[in-house]
């Protein structure tokens, strides 16, 4: 079970250039997701049900499901 520090729920767990695990919009039904390093946040309210929305620096966009330390 992941710890509350590495939940992509909270946009407090997450800064630019750290590297997180994301699911992309069209792997949402597989839940395949894609690593890479946070460019910019775009969730602006501090907490997501699905994860907060980021943009990797590969220009890749999706809801942030684990952050990697």
């Amino acid at each position: 079970m992941e710890n509350d520090k590495q939940s992509g729920r909270n946009r407090k767990n997450i800064q630019i250039g750290q590297n997180v695990e994301i699911v992309m919009k069209h792997d949402q039904q597989t839940g395949k997701l894609t690593e890479g390093v946070v460019k910019r946040i775009l969730t602006k309210s501090a907490n997501h049900p699905h994860g907060i929305k980021v943009q990797l620096e590969s220009g890749e966009v999706g809801r942030v499901k684990k952050v990697l330390i």
